[in-house]
């Protein structure tokens, strides 16, 4: 009997000293931030702690609507952060956007942190702060695909983010103009370099390093982080870029000059019938909307307004003054298909560059042939897909590579995804295929049975996306190489 009170008496302290154990690795859900305490909780089984709903800028309205974002409130006792906060006010444009909170608002100056159960403070992890894409229109962190990302289990703290969209995020009246010294504007964008500030303010009690952070973005997300890196008030606030198809360096989305911008915004406040800055705070949020929601996406963009955005992107790429981090950038097969492409024969391809490339219409068949039917159907694909994403992002690697003095990477996505219920053709690499391959995502994506290589490519993604978070290198144990780009070997 002695024999076994023995055994169950080793048993009990062996048990207690592995609860210990898991008790020191397992850290606390209760965070101190600058503004106040927040309670998170554990996902991804356990292994991730998330803390949702954290205000980074003081709501923006009233008196604030179209202004640049002010410091968040302090508050007493501790915040529950185990719910995402509302989305930024957007219209529905898109089937594949679905969202996990409850509502959007203008209150919605909200950002969602994601670290390792076992990242005590001060551990340094790499920050990867993820910007949504959208149009500068819709989106928001709270989207499935970017939840319960598999990006922690890396070794990396994730961040992602709401920010004001469309006309609430955008707008550049001469009013506005008028009330802010000139500049008008570019508040979507600021909220994001608020978010970066709260990030090196707070960031090292969530395990992560202030002083290696990565912002990343797709589709109007990397259109972002591009102009970001162009916006000198930013600098210092992250170490590296990732940009996932698309960059201001063409028109679509791009920073139109404030002259340019402002009086077409006037014109279209005025078909309001309101007649200054205060009768159109006033207005409702929903019927600025609505009268904003006949524009096409991306009519309320980031504008040069000489003070966040000094000079255009392009210009500030070609003077090597943007931000000299190391860049990975690339985009996907088919960012554009079925459009121009559909029913497209040779005669109709000939006749298309004729129309479009007048006396270039040879070279541009050259770049894009028609030698069949067959072949003008993938010659129109590629257009698209060059015409919509690929010149642009290649316009900014290029760009970059020439002044950046930092390493760049470039890449495209070509796996074509499976059939899915809002993707059932089952055989392009579509605008934003690759983005539940980067956070680990696949099975968010309704209707889709997905196979062993896609599961191997999301692998591989978020090591060399991570690696990148962490060194500035992509490469690591098991990669395939990743060269770098540069003028001899791109």
């Amino acid at each position: 009997m002695s024999g076994l009170r023995d055994r169950l008496g080793w048993a009990i302290v062996l048990v207690g000293a592995l609860v210990a154990r898991q008790a020191a690795g397992a850290q606390s859900l209760t965070l101190a931030t600058a503004q106040g305490a927040v309670h998170g909780k554990l996902v991804n089984q356990g292994s991730v702690r998330a803390f949702l709903g954290i205000p980074y800028a003081a709501p923006p309205v009233g008196p604030l609507r179209w202004q640049a974002p002010q410091p968040p409130a302090a508050w007493h006792g501790v915040r529950d952060a185990t719910h995402f906060a509302a989305r930024c006010e957007q219209p529905t444009i898109w089937k594949d956007y679905l969202f996990l909170d409850h509502g959007a608002s203008e209150d919605c100056l909200y950002l969602n942190v994601y670290t390792p159960a076992a990242a005590a403070p001060g551990k340094r992890l790499p920050v990867m702060v993820w910007i949504h894409g959208g149009g500068y229109t819709a989106g928001a962190g709270s989207e499935p695909r970017y939840t319960d990302s598999q990006l922690p289990g890396h070794g990396v703290v994730l961040v992602t983010l709401n920010y004001r969209l469309g006309v609430f995020g955008f707008l550049a009246s001469t009013g506005l103009a008028r009330q802010n010294g000139g500049a008008a504007g570019n508040y979507g964008l600021m909220d994001m370099a608020a978010a970066l500030q709260w990030v090196q303010h707070n960031i090292g009690r969530f395990g992560g390093d202030a002083h290696n952070v990565t912002i990343f973005g797709e589709s109007a997300g990397s259109w972002a982080v591009s102009t970001l890196m162009a916006a000198p008030s930013t600098f210092g606030l992250y170490a590296k870029v990732i940009g996932e198809s698309g960059a201001s360096f063409t028109g679509l989305l791009g920073a139109d000059p404030l002259d340019k911008r402002s009086s077409r915004d006037e014109a279209w406040v005025e078909s309001l019938g309101v007649h200054s800055v205060e009768q159109l705070r006033a207005l409702p949020a929903a019927t600025i909307l609505t009268a904003a929601a006949s524009k096409p996406v991306g009519w309320f963009s980031p504008v040069v307004d000489g003070q966040f955005l000094p000079a255009s992107p392009s210009a500030t790429f070609a003077q090597g003054k943007q931000a000299h981090v190391p860049l990975l950038a690339g985009w996907n097969h088919d960012e554009r298909t079925a459009t121009l492409s559909k029913g497209m024969t040779v005669a109709k391809w000939q006749a298309f560059a004729q129309q479009t490339y007048g006396a270039r219409a040879a070279a541009f068949l050259a770049a894009f042939p028609a030698g069949s039917d067959e072949e003008a159907v993938h010659s129109a694909d590629a257009y698209t897909t060059a015409q919509f994403i690929g010149e642009a992002t290649w316009q900014w690697i290029e760009a970059h590579t020439h002044t950046g003095a930092a390493p760049v990477y470039r890449y495209r996505f070509d796996l074509a995804s499976p059939p899915s219920e809002v993707h059932p053709e089952g055989k392009y690499a579509f605008h934003s295929a690759e983005l539940e391959y980067v956070f680990g995502t696949l099975d968010t994506r309704r209707g889709a049975t997905w196979r062993p290589e896609d599961r191997k490519l999301s692998e591989q993604m978020m090591e060399y996306w991570t690696n990148f978070a962490r060194s500035g290198d992509p490469n690591g144990a098991g990669l395939p190489q990743w060269p770098r780009y540069d003028q001899q070997h791109q």
